[in-house]
């Protein structure tokens, strides 16, 4: 006899009573990811205006445009942040001024977006200019994730500065879950960056990236071991990336003392765990490749009842 829906919340209610720790009942409301989702969307409207709508704004509709959608944005976000502030308040801050703090985060954040554009102006052209198979810039910002990927972390790098708790990671994860790049919103990222492909990039909390540094699929600047925990909350776990910069697919770079010179390439499927000076060429020593033909392949396999 299959079980009743009595019988299934029933059984649903003990385990909230066992196992607590992933309940969240008679809490803080948390921050709703539905919700941040959508503002990240309409964020992602007023950083590229024409790119993510479904019709066409014409130049004599913008002012009014943006408006309309800084109003929504300013409302929800704010909502949004008071949320996450209450979950988390700042030390010192008194509950009944944390609306007003909310407030004052919500507007300060926005009047970073033309800073946040200028600098998706570089990551653009360093992906258009670096990729061959690009058409048009335009194709770079409506077709590639990288694009998506890092214009989110940029916004959420700038939450995270300010000490907005649980936001930043949820649109960073949002974009991670779209793109398959996983960029964590503490990231320091120069101008001009380009990750080509995009798939498999991780790109750790206390990473510092400086500018005209491009890389490929498949990259991961992360930390040496977490093997300690929480006790390693707040230190540098992550490489420093230098200017100009490139690092071929798969390659992995780790630990925070790592450093990575100015001006040099690690080749495809190098893992590095010390520093390198500037203008260095790191390569794979000692890859062997076989090529043989299958023919004769074959016939040793037959005989040797492979």
């Amino acid at each position: 006899m299959q079980p009743t829906v009595t019988q299934l919340t029933d059984r649903l209610l003990a385990s909230y009573a066992s196992a607590g720790g992933i309940n969240h009942l008679d809490g803080k409301n948390l921050p709703s990811k539905r919700a941040i989702t959508n503002i990240t969307i309409d964020l992602l409207r007023l950083l590229f205006p024409g790119f993510f709508d479904e019709k066409l704004i014409h130049s004599s509709e913008i002012r009014t445009e943006t408006a309309a959608l800084l109003t929504t944005i300013i409302s929800n976000l704010e909502s949004e942040i008071f949320k996450s502030l209450e979950y988390s308040p700042p030390e010192g801050i008194p509950r009944k001024e944390l609306r007003t703090l909310a407030q004052s985060r919500t507007v300060q954040f926005l009047d970073k977006l033309p800073e946040i554009r200028d600098v998706l102006c570089t990551d653009t052209t360093a992906a258009y200019n670096g990729d061959p198979a690009a058409l048009s810039k335009e194709e770079v910002i409506v077709a590639y994730p990288f694009i998506e990927a890092i214009a989110v972390q940029r916004l959420a790098h700038v939450l995270y500065r300010d000490e907005i708790p649980l936001i930043p990671r949820i649109m960073t994860e949002w974009a991670h879950a779209r793109t398959g790049m996983d960029l964590h919103p503490g990231a320091q990222i120069g101008r001009h960056f380009f990750v080509d492909h995009c798939t498999g990039t991780v790109i750790g909390e206390t990473t510092i990236i400086g500018d005209h540094v491009k890389m490929y699929q498949g990259v991961g600047l992360v930390a040496k071991s977490l093997a300690a925990g929480q006790a390693l909350r707040g230190q540098k776990r992550h490489p420093t990336i230098e200017d100009y910069v490139t690092i071929y697919a798969g390659a992995t770079i780790v630990g925070g003392d790592t450093i990575v010179g100015e001006h040099s390439t690690i080749g495809a499927n190098v893992t590095l765990a010390e520093s390198v000076p500037p203008h260095s060429l790191v390569r794979q020593k000692d890859a062997n490749v076989s090529v043989v033909s299958k023919k004769s392949q074959a016939k040793v396999a037959a005989e040797f009842q492979i």
